[in-house]
């Protein structure tokens, strides 16, 4: 089949799109009714992997060795277009970042690229991440080669911006552990070693440290254990610490300075340390310039402008960096809420269920659906962005 004129196809993903809303709407609605915390989305998965494959995808469940990660797959051989859905909420607060909407926008644009697609070339690739609330379960399933045969991955993210690219930062923890020697603090004090005199000299270095520390560069730390009693010199401490940084490369830079820091700090104290990374790595995010306005052009139809990020701002970090340094991707930010609010809060868990948001879903589906068919149908398209991944990495 050939590729529809782009009024007829677009004329085409604006009926799926409307015969679709009220499910779509309520998929995102049930899933905000019912959140769950990373990598414990059973029902959500589920949900969304059954809509799948009741519209004849082909649905593999538990990928990657993850119990709530799927893919669904249509049609056959590149190139691949893959959709992103996000669907774990946070701790106490719900679908405070609008996961709800990512999960819903995702299947809906797979279901309508697919349909519209129907007998065309490629392949249409719907993708269940769990765990992207600091458990990184795109970094997982990059690792297990869940993206190497894809051509382009796609997703949103609702905000308080409309913005065309993401600027998302590389991070990880890492746990810095002392040992020194237990003693009485008055009986005899000179046999201790205090593990948490050490932990707290770490602390000072680290904030004198970060005076001078690159744009976007970022190091934030905590005492997870300090000391059983306090008639007794610690011997042991224990301190966390996030590190956030412009570019993954920046992000090494970082961890290796935390590490010089710790070592130092021992060797001053009398202690000996320990250095691990205690999370999953978020590489920084690599946008494709050529998807990303493709996307923003379907969007402006729409009558959602996306402008490029206000200079300076950051908004977190997220896994899909990690996707973005193997795959060309976009991981715009469309507001369901005004500027001076903010996600991962109350506030923001309410907009996620709002008439507002569902206005957004559908725009998004549309544009997502769109881009996707580009990807599927413009070899032209598809070589811009394997050049802004190329030239990214350069």
């Amino acid at each position: 089949m050939g590729r529809a004129a782009p009024e007829e196809e677009a004329r085409l993903v604006r009926e799926e799109v409307a015969r679709r809303a009220d499910a779509l709407w309520a998929v995102a609605r049930a899933l905000h009714a019912d959140p769950e915390t990373a990598f414990a989305e059973h029902r959500s998965a589920a949900l969304l992997a059954d809509e799948l494959e009741r519209a004849g995808f082909e649905v593999r469940r538990e990928v990657a060795d993850l119990p709530t990660a799927f893919t669904a797959r249509s049609g056959r051989g590149r190139p691949v277009v893959a959709f992103l859905l996000e669907y774990d909420a946070l701790p106490g607060l719900g679908h405070a970042c609008g996961h709800n909407l990512i999960a819903a926008a995702g299947l809906g644009a797979a279901l309508v690229a697919d349909a519209v697609s129907a007998g065309g070339e490629g392949t249409v690739l719907a993708v269940g991440t769990p765990g992207e609330e600091g458990r990184g379960g795109k970094a997982i399933e990059v690792a297990a080669g869940l993206f190497e045969d894809v051509d382009a991955a796609l997703m949103f993210h609702p905000g308080v911006y409309n913005w065309v690219r993401a600027p998302l930062t590389a991070q990880e923890q890492y746990r810095v552990a002392f040992r020194g020697r237990a003693a009485h603090p008055t009986g005899n004090p000179t046999e201790g070693i205090d593990a948490l005199a050490a932990l707290i000299e770490l602390f000072n270095v680290v904030s004198a440290l970060g005076r001078r520390l690159p744009e976007g560069s970022h190091a934030q730390g905590i005492v997870t254990h300090g000391g059983t009693a306090t008639n007794i010199v610690p011997e042991y401490a224990e301190g966390r610490f996030g590190l956030r940084a412009l570019t993954t490369g920046a992000l090494d830079d970082l961890a290796a300075l935390l590490r010089t820091a710790a070592e130092g700090v021992a060797a001053a104290t009398g202690t000996t340390v320990t250095v691990d990374r205690a999370s999953v790595r978020y590489e920084h995010f690599r946008d494709s310039g050529a998807l990303s306005e493709r996307f923003a052009g379907h969007l402006e139809h729409a009558g959602i402008t996306l402008t490029p990020p206000v200079p300076g701002v950051y908004l977190g970090s997220s896994d899909i960096g990690n996707v973005s340094g193997r795959v060309p991707a976009i991981h715009p930010f469309v507001a369901i809420m005004d500027s001076d609010g903010s996600d991962h809060t109350p506030e923001f868990a309410e907009a996620a269920a709002s008439e507002r948001a569902r206005r957004v879903l559908l725009a998004v589906v549309e544009a997502l659906a769109l881009t996707g068919l580009d990807v599927l149908r413009d070899a032209g398209l598809r070589d811009r962005a394997w050049e802004d991944l190329r030239r990214a990495e350069g």
